[in-house]
């Protein structure tokens, strides 16, 4: 099978890169020319849990792309979605069929750009999660930050002979879980996303954010409400390494501390491959710290809780903490409001106004 993914940055690079290792027939594809160009020159060079590698991998611009293509795994930000889906689209041959291989609620995207171009729909595409995280950190230069597993699945629930080859391949990089339930799954990830993406409104380790009880509790209360938005949605949201949703409904201080417990879980879960002695971490943060200490770009926080605000509004599902912690971000992000720990502070107080603080 031949593998064709669109964001050759930290998510989609670690995967091409050793599926191409494993003597995989891979492509990058990335609109950042210096990055492609170092790739084909250099290989990809790879950091940090792993220790130090170079790895030949065939990268090309959007402009280069030919099909017919085969499995294409759109790796890019949520609010790239779109674009992707559309340069991918005139190289689609009768067998092609796209791969949400991103965090975000964008299978809907996928689906109806197929239909509007008149190339089937749900058929088409199968649902990802990533579980591992990385950083690019200069054109050709990924580092990766933490292990995690890949959920895949077909959006019916079957086992097709295409998802078990894509299976196989991407075990090059690290264990695959075929999930009967993808879409509840991807939903599972967007709901825990809500406690990340509240640990980078502070320009800090995670240990002093997340790993603060009273701020793991703030998280906690922003995470519970993404989770009622879920339940009134009729989704069953279902558990991975870092989050089980059954803490996260609270009635009592026990189940808080539960909550509390599950946080720091995945705290550990985060840290516990990194070695100081061996390397040392550029990526201190989320994604999102990533993109706006490091990067200095925009982030995917919009696109990704304005469809989760969508959902819960829909669902008469209050989606106050959620809209507030995307308007914070989005303040950060033009300039407005300064990172620091007073934004915890103004969080926490209107927890307390509107009465949706944890027991």
């Amino acid at each position: 099978m031949k593998v064709t993914i669109i964001g050759a940055g930290a998510i989609g690079g670690l995967a091409g890169s050793f599926m191409a290792r494993d003597g995989y027939d891979v492509t990058l594809v990335d609109k950042w020319k210096e990055h492609v160009d170092a790739i084909n020159q250099n290989g990809m060079t790879i950091d940090g849990v792993r220790g130090d590698m170079r790895i030949p991998v065939k990268a090309i611009t959007p402009d280069q792309l030919e099909g017919p293509l085969e499995a294409i795994l759109i790796a890019t930000k949520a609010h790239h979605t779109a674009d992707a889906v559309r340069d991918v689209i005139p190289h689609m041959g009768p067998d092609s069929f796209i791969v949400h291989y991103q965090n975000g609620l964008n299978i809907p995207v996928i689906v109806d750009l197929l239909k509007e171009a008149g190339l089937g729909g749900e058929e088409r595409v199968i649902g990802g999660i990533p579980n591992y995280g990385g950083a690019l950190v200069d054109p050709g230069h990924l580092e990766f930050v933490h292990e995690g597993k890949i959920e895949l699945g077909e959006l019916d629930g079957s086992e097709s002979e295409r998802l078990l080859t894509l299976t196989k391949m991407l075990e090059s990089l690290t264990k695959v879980t075929v999930s009967k339930d993808i879409w509840a799954q991807i939903w599972s990830k967007e709901v825990y996303s809500n406690q990340v993406v509240f640990s980078a409104l502070v320009d800090a380790r995670i240990h002093e954010t997340l790993g603060v009880e009273r701020y793991a509790r703030i998280a906690g209360a922003i995470v519970r409400e993404g989770v009622e938005i879920a339940d009134a949605s009729g989704i069953v949201l279902e558990k991975f390494d870092f989050f089980d949703p059954a803490n996260y409904r609270p009635q009592t201080p026990a189940d808080t501390k539960r909550l509390i417990d599950n946080i720091n879980t995945a705290i550990h879960l985060l840290k516990k491959d990194q070695d100081p002695n061996k390397h040392q971490f550029k990526k201190k943060g989320s994604g999102i710290w990533w993109d706006i200490v490091y990067r200095k770009r925009k982030s995917e926080v919009e696109t990704h809780k304005s469809k989760l605000i969508a959902y819960g509004k829909q669902a008469g599902a209050d989606t106050r903490l959620t809209e507030k912690l995307q308007t914070m971000i989005m303040e950060v992000e033009e300039g407005k409001r300064a990172l620091g720990f007073q934004n915890y502070d103004e969080f926490e107080a209107y927890i307390e106004e509107i009465g949706r603080a944890l027991p």
